[in-house]
């Protein structure tokens, strides 16, 4: 029997709709929230959930039916290595969605798809900046400090042969 058996059509084909949900998960699983409309979300999340419950199991097999489910070597790895861990007290409700607002072309409901528990996103370290003295009349060149001068970017590198060739 097929009782409640029935999954949202999304108004794609079963091929489209598989591929499509494996590409949301996988964005999830990288980037921690999503902006999509909310009955892919609803769908969205349902497979995220069973992803992050096989994740939990570490095992081979499991690992071997995220990759075929999501078809992401690197989003399996991120599951099961710094996702996993995360949700090991927790027996569901990985992720939570958010209503946004509605899309202007058609008025589709958008929502906002995230993990309840986010990994730690390690942060490049900022440089303290010098601190700026008062500028005074009496204060010589010699004696103030002088600001190092920063290093050439390969962008700033890169823009500086270009006004080179445009003086030619």
């Amino acid at each position: 029997m097929r009782h409640q058996r029935h999954k949202r059509s999304l108004g794609v084909t079963v091929a489209h709709r598989k591929a499509m949900l494996a590409n949301l998960v996988t964005s999830l699983v990288k980037h921690n929230r999503i902006k999509t409309t909310l009955a892919r979300a609803k769908e969205t999340s349902r497979l995220t959930d069973k992803m992050i419950t096989l994740a939990k199991r570490n095992t081979l097999h499991a690992r071997r039916q995220i990759i075929a489910a999501i078809r992401s070597k690197e989003a399996a790895r991120k599951l099961i290595d710094e996702l996993a861990p995360l949700f090991k007290s927790r027996n569901g409700g990985y992720t939570r969605i958010l209503k946004y607002k509605s899309r202007a072309g058609d008025n589709a409901i958008l929502a906002i798809l995230e993990f309840t528990e986010f990994p730690e996103i390690k942060e490049p370290k900022k440089k303290k900046k010098a601190a700026k003295l008062p500028k005074d009349d009496k204060v010589k060149d010699e004696e103030a400090p002088q600001e190092p001068q920063p290093k050439p970017t390969k962008k700033s590198a890169f823009f500086n042969s270009l006004k080179k060739i445009g003086k030619k």
